[in-house]
């Protein structure tokens, strides 16, 4: 039963690890972090255990209560029957409990899901925590889902508990009643005493056995209530699958083309209505606009990492619908504004973006994007291990890492969202300088705050509500006098620019 059960465990979890690569990413979006683990470990683990010892007691009884009911039909039916009204009475009662047990244990399974998802945001947001002076708060609010987590988890094992000497209490009536009826039939002659003795014998051989499996059968409520929670899970609706013969680019160059596109995080919110432009190959499209306004949704639907509801976006004439998801994402180059870095070595975190990339190609990348030397004043250069213990990696210094990961993918269109947010205006100069090396040949968007990184841009979007309001090149839209115009003029006004 260990087998089977950890069998299974290592069965589901693998199919959760292999679900959550196929869920849109609008799943993680509506999900806690915490309650998505806490639904891949600890409900996986509570119908582990259950399964592991209550299956094996279940088997155990089982062959005791049928060897011992065979038993006694053959010493009197009578008093059998009158054995059995008192299981009956005790499953009865059993199935009711196990009822509302079931019931008790989800919400004890949801109250788990919450603290985990609690402890999961102590932990990711501790600097804002104590930055804020929010620890009090944060304790309070810990305290307050534990408590609910104690509440629900003393109703659940209550009732998990509560079965035992219920079913014995039922137990013992049967007993007395077997013995009053077997004394009735001594005395009467259609019995003797040792057949009485050894009927009572196997009812005490029965009524145990029944006490356990009615244990373990609320028992299994808990798993029930865990499994209910890692089925649905597995039950989320997925990406759309990719189309059977799917279609690739030969040459690809980086056209790029947005067709009334339309779009919203939910079919009664719709966030683009009618989206319309296009990008000729190796051209740097700035998109800008407030925060709010599309311009990080506008690459994610470029990247198919969400389904339009309406219009198309074209590569080089070919619907990205059309494509693989694997091979469209391989023709582009991303950097987001959050940085993030694998465990492992510095080298395996900038190879991560082409298999099997040699040292003189992940040097080169690091080089381009300004990483190499401080790379090489870390303990053991590229092979410093990131880790807990290694936390003399800057914010900057991170970035610098992520935009060399994607130099070294060598992309045909290349994204790039605040991608020099988070670093000194001396390096984003010299990052900048590796950029335009980059771009060179490349369509590339860039999402862009600071302006000034932008006006050199061959097209520039603004963007705001979802809309495209204008677009032009800077100049164009300064001599618009309109939005952007009255952007740019807020940042720079303040300096003489």
């Amino acid at each position: 039963m260990a087998s089977v059960s950890q069998t299974l465990t290592f069965t589901l979890r693998k199919e959760i690890s292999e679900k959550l690569n196929r869920l849109p990413l609008r799943y993680f979006d509506r999900h806690k972090k915490g309650e998505i683990l806490s639904r891949a470990t600890s409900d996986l683990e509570k119908v582990a255990d259950t399964l592991q010892e209550g299956l094996s007691q279940l088997l155990t009884a089982f062959v005791g209560i049928v060897g011992s009911f065979i038993m006694m039909l053959l010493i009197s039916p009578v008093l059998t029957l009158t054995a059995a009204g008192a299981i009956f009475i005790s499953l009865v009662v059993a199935a009711l409990v196990s009822k509302r047990t079931q019931r008790y244990f989800s919400l004890n399974q949801e109250a788990l899901g919450r603290v985990n998802g609690n402890i999961e945001e102590a932990f990711s947001g501790n600097i804002v925590i104590k930055a804020f002076n929010l620890e009090k708060q944060m304790v309070t609010n810990t305290e307050i889902f534990n408590e609910n987590l104690f509440q629900a988890s003393k109703k659940a094992m209550f009732m998990n508990y509560v079965i035992s000497p219920v079913i014995r209490q039922i137990n013992q009536f049967g007993y007395v009643a077997i013995a009053i009826g077997g004394a009735i039939s001594v005395i009467k002659g259609n019995i003797s005493i040792g057949d009485i003795q050894a009927f009572i014998q196997y009812v005490n051989q029965i009524s145990e056995p029944i006490t356990q499996i009615s244990y373990t059968v609320n028992s299994l409520q808990g798993a029930i209530a865990a499994a209910e929670r890692v089925f649905e899970l597995l039950d989320e609706e997925e990406e759309l699958p990719d189309i059977v013969n799917p279609a690739e680019i030969s040459a690809p160059k980086g056209n790029v083309r947005f067709e009334h596109v339309r779009f919203g995080y939910s079919d009664d919110a719709i966030l683009m209505k009618d989206i319309s432009f296009s990008v000729k190959a190796g051209s740097k499209i700035a998109i800008v606009g407030p925060t709010g306004a599309g311009k990080t949704t506008l690459v994610n639907l470029l990247m198919r990492f969400y389904e339009l509801q309406g219009g198309r976006i074209t590569i080089d004439g070919v619907d990205i619908a059309k494509m693989r998801r694997g091979y469209l994402r391989s023709l582009m180059g991303m950097v987001l504004q959050d940085t993030w870095l694998f465990g492992g070595t510095l080298r395996d975190n900038i190879g991560y973006s082409k298999e099997n990339a040699d040292d003189e190609e992940i040097y080169k990348a690091a080089k381009a994007a300004r990483a190499d030397h401080f790379i090489r004043t870390m303990p053991l250069g590229y092979d410093t291990v990131l880790s807990d213990e290694i936390t003399s990696l800057s914010q900057g210094q991170r970035q610098l890492l992520t935009i060399a990961r994607a130099i070294l993918a060598n992309p045909v269109i290349l994204i790039l969202d605040e991608a020099t947010s988070s670093v000194d205006t001396r390096t984003e100069l010299e990052i900048q300088k590796a950029m335009d090396h980059l771009m060179k040949g490349r369509t590339s968007f860039v999402i862009a705050h600071r302006l000034s990184t932008i006006r050199d841009a061959d097209h520039i979007l603004v963007m705001k509500d979802g809309t495209i309001m204008e677009q032009g090149t800077h100049e164009e839209l300064m001599n618009l006098g309109k939005f952007y115009a009255d952007l740019y003029n807020s940042q720079f006004a303040a300096k003489g620019n």
